[in-house]
């Protein structure tokens, strides 16, 4: 007997039906080809024991894909009204294995929706995507594993290394608590409207602790002074932070005329220490 999901009306029927022509101020570019949200899934797994946390769903084409490859719960969260309407047939095949939340991702406390941990899969509005994951970053311990879709931009930032041009205060503070890698990427054309750039699935799977002893917001000081003046040595650029910045740097053991893209995550966290 067929999956009820596979017996559902295509995608671009969906679309059609509900007039759901994508909106740029919402940062919407769906994906509609299964093999490729499949791909996204298949990606993602195994399933965590927690709930399946999806952003933006759109049309379904990605949630679709997350039920038949025997997600066990999704929890869709969706801010556009149309796009809900249209999940409703998808939600009655589910057989209670979907639950659709309506509200801006931005500001929903998943614990309203399941308790931790939880697996975030999703193909991010490119607009919210650096704040969504900074957020979730910050409770990386409640998190299972994120696997999302971004520019690939985004995706260059969080995976970079020490000593690169993209190598920044988002790598840092993914890194510090997640090990980010970039798994593939899926060109303009697959999208519907296709936006400019190429997107990447990137995953960050949580560490069982941060990389190095630093309380937070002592590091995000620290890496803003560094980084908002990245190309002055460090000695200059932590003046802000600190009028003997070069006996600090000392104190940590980093030389005064390196600069901030040169610095290990440890290294900052040393310094963060010192605040």
């Amino acid at each position: 007997m067929s999956d009820p999901i596979e017996a559902l009306p295509p995608l671009r029927e969906v679309i059609a039906r509900h007039d759901l022509a994508a909106r740029k101020a919402l940062g919407q570019n769906f994906l509609l080809d299964l093999n490729l949200t499949r791909k996204i899934a298949r990606a993602a797994m195994p399933w965590a024991a927690g709930a399946v946390i999806e952003i933006g769903p759109g049309p379904g084409g990605l949630t679709r894909a997350l039920l038949l490859e025997g997600a066990p719960r999704v929890f869709a969260v969706e801010r556009d009204e149309r796009c809900l309407a249209a999940l409703q047939d998808l939600a009655a095949a589910a057989d209670g294995r979907l639950q659709l939340h309506s509200g801006d991702a931005l500001e929903t406390d998943f614990a309203t929706l399941a308790p931790p941990p939880w697996q975030v899969v999703a193909n991010l509005p490119y607009n919210i995507a650096t704040p969504l994951i900074l957020s979730w970053v910050a409770q990386a311990d409640h998190f299972a594993r994120i696997t999302v879709l971004v520019q690939k931009e985004v995706a260059e930032r969080l995976a970079a290394k020490p000593g690169g041009k993209t190598y920044g205060r988002l790598a840092v503070a993914a890194q510090w608590r997640c090990e980010v890698r970039m798994l593939f990427d899926i060109g303009p054309k697959a999208f519907v409207p296709p936006p400019k750039v190429t997107s990447t699935l990137v995953e960050l799977q949580p560490r069982a602790k941060p990389l190095a002893e630093a309380e937070p917001a002592k590091l995000e000081r620290v890496t803003a002074a560094a980084f908002n003046q990245r190309r002055k040595m460090l000695r200059a650029a932590l003046k802000p932070l600190w009028p003997d910045a070069d006996a600090k740097l000392h104190m940590a053991g980093i030389d005064p005329t390196r600069r901030a893209e040169t610095l290990s995550i440890e290294e900052f966290c040393a310094l963060a220490r010192l605040l």
